[in-house]
């Protein structure tokens, strides 16, 4: 396939995703604008101390709120080897004196600044720009990319627009039945910084992701007591064995007439505060599209996440699924962008991928999949990556990738903080199990 011609492009957002989709589109020749709206590249890893003056972050719009949801003591829960671009390794490099399996989150931010700096694409992003307004002008007329810097407002046209921005900055908080009789406080991990505020306390964590797992085991250390609720933990009801005063609830059925919280299973507890582990909304203030929505925390209709299938492919969502190897799956996602830009990759018609997003819904409805795990791309996250690397001409994951992989997930569920300083005991371990199996079959 020939190549057609090179487009003027713009990505909104300099984060992980934003960067390396301006590395791929820069590859294949196109003509690259980022847009970032705070003052450095690295989107959510650039951590802030401050935290929202709302404590459960509501309004991203509000005076005072803040970008970042990072964590002080916050490490990857990915080994190196998986947090990576093709071409420009974490693993064998240090960029901020963290030599750490599981590095804290400066030495990530150092790595994207790094990133940013090698490939070149530092010399195309334009800091403390934020986009307002995004519009197709007609059928091949481009897009009108209104933006604010420090010398005022802007409006550009490009050819194509690839939305970058991130989905780990809005809260998304559930309503608990019976919220109107809390008296305690609460918040969401988008303004958890460090565990000092809740020396003392008898602490509700909702939500038993990586993030909940990682904070309830922080503030278990100064907590009286701490409760992480979830929907996942029926068959592990009762008291963390590995810590004095951790239990594991399943969800949370209601707030009390006295206050108190109350369980699935039946227990309840009287806690000083209830913090959301709960994930986050996907947000596009500045889109102005026709036949576009976030329902439900779902977005679409996108063809594989990444196309919208009426604009395709002038605009273009890199970033947005979860659970599974997400640098990886960023970058797969970026190339296949840019190569469908470019005329080095198709996309079928607009009827055929409008169809396919349907036929995905109808499947997940059918698996009895929320609307709002949309993007959540578990279980089938290893076969998107392949899918991913076909469009593109690339070679399906590498087993090894995959086990560890899970493995991480393994770890991570077993709710012992201490399998980021194993990890490489265990590797050793696990290589040493595979040489005496490849043995035992010759």
């Amino acid at each position: 396939m020939s190549r057609t011609r090179a487009r003027t492009a713009a990505v909104v957002g300099a984060g992980a995703a934003g960067l390396v989709a301006a590395r791929e589109l820069l590859r294949e020749g196109h003509a690259v604008t980022v847009f970032e709206r705070s003052g450095r590249v690295g989107g959510t890893w650039a951590y802030d101390a401050r935290s929202d003056p709302d404590p459960l972050g509501l309004d991203p719009a509000a005076p005072g709120a803040v970008h970042g949801s990072l964590y002080a003591s916050l490490r990857t829960n990915l080994p190196r080897e998986l947090m990576g671009f093709s071409g420009f390794a974490l693993q064998g490099r240090v960029f901020a004196g963290d030599p750490r399996t599981f590095p804290g989150h400066r030495e990530v931010l150092a790595f994207l600044d790094a990133f940013a700096e090698e490939s070149g694409v530092a010399g195309h992003v334009r800091l403390r720009a934020e986009v307002r307004r995004l519009r197709p002008l007609g059928p091949g007329e481009g897009w009108s990319v209104e933006w604010r810097g420090d010398a005022g407002d802007a409006e550009e046209v490009f050819d194509a627009v690839v939305v970058c921005n991130g989905h780990c900055t809005v809260p998304l908080v559930p309503k608990l039945r019976g919220i109107e009789n809390w008296r305690g406080n609460h918040m969401h991990s988008h303004n958890y910084r460090t565990p000092e505020p809740f020396q003392d306390q008898v602490v509700v964590v909702v939500g038993l992701g990586a993030s909940g797992v990682d904070i309830a085991r922080e503030i278990s250390k100064v907590a009286k007591e701490v409760h992480i609720a979830s929907r996942y933990t029926q068959d592990r009801v009762g008291k963390v064995d590995i810590y004095q005063n951790v239990w594991l609830r399943s969800e949370v059925d209601c707030i009390q007439d006295d206050g108190k919280v109350c369980f699935m299973e039946g227990s309840a507890v009287t806690a000083d505060t209830i913090l959301y582990c709960t994930g986050y909304r996907y947000h596009f203030p500045f889109l102005d599209v026709d036949d576009f929505t976030v329902d439900d925390n779902r977005v679409g209709p996108l063809y594989n996440h990444v196309f919208p299938p009426k604009y395709a492919p002038s605009l273009s969502f890199v970033g947005l699924p979860s659970k599974s190897i997400v640098l990886q799956t960023i970058e797969m996602e970026a190339r296949w962008v840019a190569r469908v830009l470019s005329g080095r990759a198709e996309l079928p018609s607009e009827a055929d991928m409008a169809a396919a997003v349907q036929e995905h819904n109808r499947r997940m409805e059918a698996a009895g999949k929320p609307k709002r795990h949309t993007h959540v791309l578990m279980p089938g996250w290893a076969e998107h990556i392949d899918w991913l690397a076909a469009q593109v001409g690339e070679p399906p994951l590498e087993a090894r990738r995959r086990n560890m992989y899970e493995k991480a997930l393994r770890c991570i569920w077993t709710l012992d903080e201490r399998y980021r300083d194993t990890w490489d005991d265990d590797e050793d371990d696990d290589e040493q199990e595979e040489e005496e199996e490849n043995k035992c079959i010759a």
